[in-house]
């Protein structure tokens, strides 16, 4: 949400900001009806001044005998009366279709964010690993010989359509190695707290963290009015709404390991082969709130978290710094880290590690009391994948694939697989 004060002070600033995003200036509109609304507020008050006046005046009149301007006063309080209802109910309503306007403008981007139209402009700002080399053709991960009977399409598609997956065996088992070695990761060494949040969540939730209204055709809402999440960004978020925080209790950094369901309304015909692209998955969240001030280190520290979970992996990656015109909705600025897949010889999204400034807050009023005394103030929020377990299963399989068909796992995840560290050709742990 925008700060409509900010607005009026210099409109010129705010639509050039949009203008980076690629959208058309709003201010002219954002600011009519802000006139519209102070204009009938400002006469609803007039009134309602000329209304008390008038009813201080029938008392004396009736004492006095004065039946004529008794009546007069009478009917005009009741006018007045009528008056101040109905400007009210105006101004109630322009002020409803201003928040919905300033609901649906997105996030303005942070001055380092790169200029550009789409993903094509993104700039890279770092790369770990080196690519492998096979002396076969690299296979996609449901095509690798020891994973293909444990990921299983047909099935998922009998019980639930397109676009699901069941995992089963020791695929499905490595799979929640994964997550657990990242949770633990988080927990134990990066100084998050663990939640086990909700994945159903209300209107407010869904709007407090910027997903409504926009964006509420790539959501599932169920059939009483509650939204499934599309990350515990969500719920993790939306913890703090309508909190007034000490200032000393900054940062909370929080994750979650949860299920997300997204319909995907915008990408119809994108991955639709394997596992990459999912209605439901499972993702490790990570989400701050912070100090205005410490917003930007805290991003930085948020983005060494997840490129540090892919290199204890061995998964090489890219990290770029999104361009206005790819940017989130919400986002102020984002980097992705991009996983290699040697089954599409491409890089590919395995997280989105973003800083949305106080737009979030804003929305759902999570203010600090500063230490030094004054007026609370509203906090910084940022969210990023820490990672997203199926795409980081995918990595882990395609880059640790081998000529007969087997896999190499990583050897962080031993731990969690029994001492385990090969995928064999017939779908066992060995």
């Amino acid at each position: 949400m925008h700060d409509i004060k900010a607005i009026r002070e210099n409109p010129d600033a705010f639509d050039a900001a949009l203008a980076r995003r690629g959208d058309t200036p709003v201010s002219a509109q954002v600011l009519a009806l802000d006139e519209a609304r102070r204009a009938k507020i400002s006469a609803a008050e007039t009134a309602q001044a000329e209304q008390n006046k008038a009813s201080k005046l029938v008392g004396a009149a009736k004492a006095k005998g004065d039946e004529a301007e008794f009546e007069r006063l009478r009917t005009l309080v009741s006018d007045k009366k009528a008056e101040v209802t109905a400007m009210q109910a105006e101004a109630k309503d322009l002020d409803a279709q201003l928040t919905d306007m300033l609901a649906r403008i997105p996030n303005l981007p942070a001055d380092d964010a790169p200029d550009g139209a789409d993903e094509a402009d993104n700039v890279e700002v770092n790369r770990w690993g080196d690519v492998p080399t096979f002396d076969f053709k690299a296979k996609e991960h449901f095509e690798i010989a020891s994973v293909a009977a444990s990921m299983d399409f047909e099935t998922a598609a009998k019980t639930s359509g397109a676009r699901f997956v069941m995992l089963k065996g020791a695929v499905a088992r490595i799979h929640r190695a994964l997550a657990q070695f990242m949770i633990d990761t988080h927990v134990d060494e990066n100084g998050l707290t663990e939640h086990m949040t909700p994945v159903l969540v209300r209107d407010e939730a869904m709007y407090g963290t910027d997903k409504l209204p926009k964006f509420g055709d790539d959501s599932y809402q169920t059939t009483n009015g509650w939204w499934l999440i599309p990350t515990s960004e969500v719920t993790l978020t939306y913890s703090v709404a309508g909190d007034v925080l000490e200032e000393a209790a900054l940062p909370r950094r929080m994750t979650a390991h949860t299920l997300c369901f997204r319909s995907e309304a915008g990408s119809a015909g994108r991955d639709t082969s394997g596992m990459l692209r999912q209605h439901q998955f499972e993702k490790v969240e990570m989400v701050s709130v912070t100090h205005p001030d410490q917003s930007d280190d805290e991003q930085k520290r948020m983005l060494r978290c997840a490129e540090d979970m892919l290199e204890r992996l061995g998964v090489p990656y890219r990290t770029v710094i999104l361009c206005t015109g790819d940017m989130g909705f919400g986002a102020r600025r984002t980097f992705d880290i991009e996983a290699w897949l040697p089954g599409q010889n491409a890089y590919r999204e395995i997280s989105s590690v973003s800083t949305t400034g106080d737009f979030q807050a804003r929305r759902m009023n999570a203010r600090f009391k500063p230490a030094d005394g004054g007026k609370p103030q509203f906090v910084h929020t940022l969210n990023g994948s820490g990672l997203a377990v199926g795409r980081c299963l995918i990595a882990v399989l395609e880059n640790g694939q081998q000529a007969d068909g087997s896999v190499k796992l990583p050897d962080v995840l031993a731990p969690y697989l029994g001492g385990k560290t090969t995928l064999a050709v017939d779908g066992t742990l060995s």
